[in-house]
């Protein structure tokens, strides 16, 4: 009797330490980060003809982020800012500066992750550092191959599936998502997904996607990207709930900058964007949505000030790590759970001036509470827009607030301080992207040399 008492009693407690084990089991991440998506061009936001019930279901399930701004648009500055969590301004990119190395002596946030027992992987777009600073090279262990293109595609959008047939790439994008997540199902992982979605041009989108929207004709070709964009967030979702990781994952959805304006993507209620209006807020502003089940509210709206350099500090706070002291951002999760109030940030900053960068893209600017203050040129004299009572951005109040906008310029010109001056660029191949396939490049996320990658292991799985 006494052994059977005492076989019960070691069987309990070896439940409650395994069900301990499973409580105190780091949350798995995902990093959903769209090309151009405009903050009016999906459900949450506002969207009424391009369905995306899967982003919709996101965010029923988390919290939207109606104030969320990439600091260093476009494209390539705000992906190093993003995998730095600091101004890029601090190391010299101060505009799209394509090859420009990013900081060797601070982590970037695959890195850290990798460091601190994550199983790290990338699919999509990298555009990050010169060419021996791949995504294998910064951190990341698992880095999807792009699959070829369909020859004398110039969209680069067709491609050939393992079995050769055309496909469209971001559902092929979409699988190895998946696949990412079962392969690494009973570890904790950190997943950068970066699509080449919805970077244009859409000229050549699938009917069957296309048809799925109620949108005029060229924004009907921007659509059909949104909604196979939402499809694959829809395979993820499915897959975190059959493999039981669905409540154990924090998933962040956002863009890398606003609407690309030529294919009529909207900032709406803002005015600007990509390929026009730059010097508006909507070139700047990230459709965002945190999704964590039982650790975020549902359904909640957040207002507060906040940017992509949030994330790395959010997500190595969700993962239990003390985060770098190089990041500019901070933990957003006490802000959208209400436990701090105001918020993360009194001041955000702009300034894209690189001499070779397109003029159009030069952006001096400067956020706080309901005011924007900015001008294209440091030269220029500053405009005053109240974004609460002009989104739209068509009345400058500068003279009526004279002391707002000397309040505003003077943070503006002690954020600068300190930055160093932007560093002429070797002539390079910045394009440190995978090699062409349907496999994996597997690595400790430690190699380095041309493209970051000295190993390729297939995974046919």
């Amino acid at each position: 009797m006494n052994a059977r008492l005492l076989l019960l009693l070691l069987l309990a407690c070896f439940m409650l330490a395994e069900s301990h084990a499973q409580e105190q089991q780091p949350p798995n991440i995902i990093l959903l980060f769209i090309d151009d998506l405009g903050y009016a061009d999906i459900g949450p936001f506002g969207c009424k003809d391009i369905p995306t019930p899967n982003i919709d279901r996101l965010a029923k399930e988390g919290v939207v982020l109606t104030q969320t701004y990439v600091t260093n648009p476009p494209c390539c500055p705000s992906r190093v800012s993003l995998m730095m969590g600091m101004y890029g301004q601090k190391f010299g990119k101060y505009g799209m500066s394509r090859g420009l190395p990013i900081p060797k002596d601070k982590p970037t946030l695959a890195e850290f992750m990798r460091d601190n027992g994550y199983v790290t992987g990338q699919v999509g777009k990298w555009d990050i550092g010169d060419n021996a600073q791949g995504p294998t090279a910064r951190g990341f262990m698992e880095v999807a191959e792009l699959p070829p293109t369909v020859e004398g595609d110039k969209v680069r959008y067709l491609v050939k599936d393992k079995d050769g047939k055309q496909a469209w790439l971001t559902d092929l994008d979409g699988d190895r998502l998946v696949e990412f997540v079962d392969r690494n199902k009973d570890k904790p992982f950190f997943m950068y997904w970066s699509p080449k979605a919805v970077h244009s041009p859409h000229s050549n989108i699938p009917e069957a996607l296309a048809a799925r929207t109620t949108a005029p004709k060229k924004r009907r070709e921007l659509g059909g990207g949104i909604v196979s964009v939402d499809d694959q967030i829809g395979k993820m979702l499915v897959c975190l709930e059959r493999n039981g990781l669905r409540e154990n994952t924090l998933i962040i959805f956002s863009s890398d900058n606003g609407a690309n304006s030529s294919e009529g993507g909207s900032s709406a209620p803002y005015r600007g964007g990509k390929g026009g209006g730059t010097q508006q807020i909507g070139w700047t502003l990230s459709p965002t949505v945190i999704s964590w089940p039982g650790v975020v509210p549902k359904g909640k709206r957040f207002d507060g000030l906040s940017c992509t350099l949030d994330f790395y500090a959010t997500l190595a706070a969700a993962a239990g790590i003390d985060a770098p002291k190089h990041l500019d951002g901070v933990d957003l999760i006490p802000y959208i759970r209400g436990e701090t109030e105001g918020s993360p940030h009194e001041f955000l900053f702009w300034l894209n001036n690189q001499p070779d960068d397109a003029p159009r893209r030069h952006l001096v600017a400067v956020r706080w509470k309901q005011w924007r203050l900015y001008r294209q040129h440091e030269k220029d004299p500053w405009q005053l827009f109240d974004i609460v009572k002009d989104p739209g951005e068509h009345k400058n109040v500068a003279k009526k607030f004279p002391d707002v906008v000397k309040r505003m310029a003077a943070e503006h010109a002690e954020w600068k301080k300190g930055h160093v001056p932007a560093p002429k660029i070797e002539k390079v191949d910045a394009k440190s992207n995978p090699p062409t396939g349907h496999g994996w490049v597997i690595s400790d996320g430690r190699l380095v040399g041309q493209r970051g990658q000295r190993e390729r292991k297939r995974d046919k799985n």
